[in-house]
């Protein structure tokens, strides 16, 4: 399965997993290497010191190749870049900010970089910016979301016409079938999160691994778009956000109901009411927890299965 992707960062498949918060520790991304893809751990949820340990742990665990997620909003950006090149990390793939402002630096001490975008626009700005590829993420996606809320199917062949660098696909994809139709639309890799919160290896907290599990169709909704649109399933926070919009809210108050450290309370700590639950509208096909490997290997025969035959 050798394309772009696969040579850019020396992997077996064209499977990258997601670095999604309070997910994505070591435990996972070091299983997900081990299986032939491409592992990345959250930094968005990470003190410096524990991001620290959390590489060295990685590096211990696989001699294979893995990545970091690095939000560039994160209030302690400059000391998360310096780790990441003291380090000596290979691959950065950063999000929410503006890719030329540590693009450069990172490529100067050979580290491939990829950017996450929502739009044909942004990808076009982070290629001017020298990265290496760009995941296009479509707003099925779990987490936080572009504004415009342009599907991954519409949004991956727009991407694929404007770009010369490598493309990977995210939002909605959790199978084989999902990786297979976004690289015809002209994926060349698939990055898939939610998914890989039910795997045993995640750093999710059991109860929210379960409540995915039994997720249906319509249990997610984007919201909270005025500050950061995000992608939730409904619970009573949900709920309390609802009736907050009823009001017709300042940004202000929306933020005094968000609070402090919603996400780690519900995706880490299991708070299944008052917490935040950031899943993508793929959970209706998430039926069950199973090792990572083993979602790496599903993903991949299925993929293998379909690829080059008539599959209607």
């Amino acid at each position: 399965m050798q394309n772009k992707i696969t040579k850019l960062f020396g992997i077996e498949y064209p499977l990258i997993q997601a670095g999604m918060i309070w997910n994505s520790g070591w435990r996972l991304a070091s299983a997900v290497s081990n299986a032939g893809g491409l592992g990345l751990l959250g930094a968005g949820s990470m003190y410096p010191e524990v991001l620290r340990e959390h590489i060295l742990k990685c590096q211990a665990a696989t001699d294979k190749p893995f990545g970091v997620n690095v939000p560039m909003l994160y209030p302690n950006i400059e000391e998360i870049i310096q780790l990441i090149i003291e380090l000596d990390v290979k691959i950065v793939f950063t999000s929410a900010g503006n890719p030329k402002t540590h693009t450069q630096r990172l490529k100067e001490h050979g580290i491939i970089v990829v950017h996450v975008v929502s739009s044909v626009k942004f990808a076009l700005k982070a290629q001017e910016a020298g990265v290496d590829a760009v995941v296009a993420e479509g707003f099925e996606a779990g987490g936080h979301n572009g504004r415009d809320e342009t599907t991954t199917f519409t949004l991956i062949p727009m991407v694929k016409e404007a770009i010369a660098i490598p493309l990977i696909a995210a939002g909605g994809i959790a199978t084989g079938r999902g990786m297979l139709a976004a690289m015809i639309l002209g994926a060349d890799a698939v990055q898939v999160g939610s998914r890989f919160v039910t795997s045993e290896e995640s750093s999710a907290h059991r109860a929210f691994k379960d409540l995915v599990v039994s997720a249906k169709e319509g249990d997610t909704l984007l919201t909270l778009k005025e500050l950061a649109p995000v992608r939730l399933l409904k619970n009573k926070f949900f709920d309390d956000v609802m009736e907050l919009y009823t009001k017709n809210p300042s940004k202000e108050e929306l933020i005094e109901l968000l609070g402090r450290a919603r996400a780690k309370k519900g995706m880490f700590e299991g708070d299944l009411v008052e917490g935040e639950l950031e899943i993508g509208q793929i959970a209706g096909l998430i039926h069950d927890i199973k090792p990572a490997a083993a979602i790496v290997e599903e993903i991949i025969a299925e993929f293998e299965s379909l690829n080059g035959k008539k599959i209607y």
